[in-house]
């Protein structure tokens, strides 16, 4: 099983790479002159940001459950 600090310094690097991956993708956007790719790259960025929301909420529920043990939704 995993301890809590090998399972924070995961998520950090989860975090780390998405937000690498969105800087790119926003670069990618601006330095691109084809609209039909900078569209592309807007939306990639898009959907990256909502999968690290997403991996961020999911992550604080995981948590919640190892604290608190025993209490049922």
């Amino acid at each position: 099983m995993k301890t809590t600090s090998q399972q924070s310094r995961g998520r950090e690097g989860t975090i780390s790479l998405l937000n690498a991956a969105i800087d790119a993708m926003n670069l990618a956007k601006e330095a691109s002159g084809i609209t039909p790719a900078k569209a592309a790259f807007g939306s990639a960025a898009v959907l990256l940001t909502m999968i690290k929301v997403c991996f961020l909420l999911f992550c604080d529920e995981m948590s919640q459950v190892h604290i608190q043990p025993g209490i049922d939704d």
